[in-house]
């Protein structure tokens, strides 16, 4: 029997979602500033939000799941803010050098245990990650995604991407999990030229074609001005391959119960 409890998903506008897991509840990649807000992402470079949170009323949150901390379209003003709050801040190790405080530092494949408050385990598991083209990462720095493992009352495996293209990292991943929901982070960003630093639809069906059991579920493709490919065009790749049924669009604002 499919278990509908043990895992809630509620998207809140770019890369942001809460998860609810056994009890623990996670934000992955908090941006609570309001829309026409602009940043820095390097020198004569900018990146601005044009669209704000569906809603800042998050409730209780025990952990914060960071791909990385030097951009703030993964982590805002107020996604900073939040993150003096919380408890656990998992991020690279490079990234919890900088934040000190209750960050986590994890290197690729390092993880780290969970009790959840129904006795199951919860694995967070740093996964590879590479912010856009070889070469990149003397630009970019350090990113991460994760693997979250359950066990117990329910066991299955989650994906989340990070901010990253597809490429051998990625691979590897396919390799060592099985996961149910693959969180990836597309929208073909083009922050700083014609290539991408994010997964464009070309990555995410890459993706969805290493994990062929997994339903891929897009993130960090709207409300952003870097960002180039949205919904229409996830939609229509993953159609025309005839695996529109492997592709789910979260509704925003709403917490949604995913079958595990």
């Amino acid at each position: 029997m499919e278990n509908t409890e043990n895992l809630k998903v509620t998207y809140l506008g770019g890369p942001t979602i809460i998860l609810e897991i056994s009890g623990i509840r996670f934000i992955v990649d908090p941006t609570f500033d309001e829309a026409n807000t602009t940043y820095p992402l390097g020198p004569n470079l900018t990146v601005t939000k044009t669209a704000g949170p569906v809603s800042t009323d998050i409730g209780h949150i025990d952990a914060i799941l960071l791909s990385h901390d030097q951009h703030y379209d993964n982590f805002d003003g107020a996604g900073r803010e939040l993150a003096k709050k919380v408890d656990k801040v998992f991020i690279t190790a490079e990234g919890a050098e900088r934040m000190k405080g209750s960050s986590i530092g994890l290197h690729p494949w390092e993880s780290y245990i969970m009790d959840a408050p129904n006795g199951d385990k919860v694995t967070i598991t740093s996964t590879p990650a590479r912010h856009g083209p070889a070469g990149i990462e003397k630009i970019s720095g350090e990113v991460t995604g994760y693997i979250i493992t359950v066990s117990g009352s329910a066991n299955y495996e989650l994906y989340i991407t990070g901010d990253t293209v597809y490429y051998d990292g990625v691979a590897q991943v396919a390799k060592k999990y099985k996961p149910a929901y693959i969180f990836a982070n597309a929208g073909g960003a083009q922050p700083r030229g014609p290539f991408f630093v994010t997964m464009s639809t070309n990555d995410v069906l890459d993706t969805s074609y290493v994990f062929p059991e997994a339903i891929v579920i897009p993130l960090h493709y709207e409300g952003w001005s870097h960002y180039t490919q949205g919904q229409d065009a996830l939609t229509q790749s993953f159609n025309a391959l005839g695996i529109g049924n492997r592709l789910k669009i979260l509704p925003a604002g709403i917490s949604e119960s995913l079958p595990v």
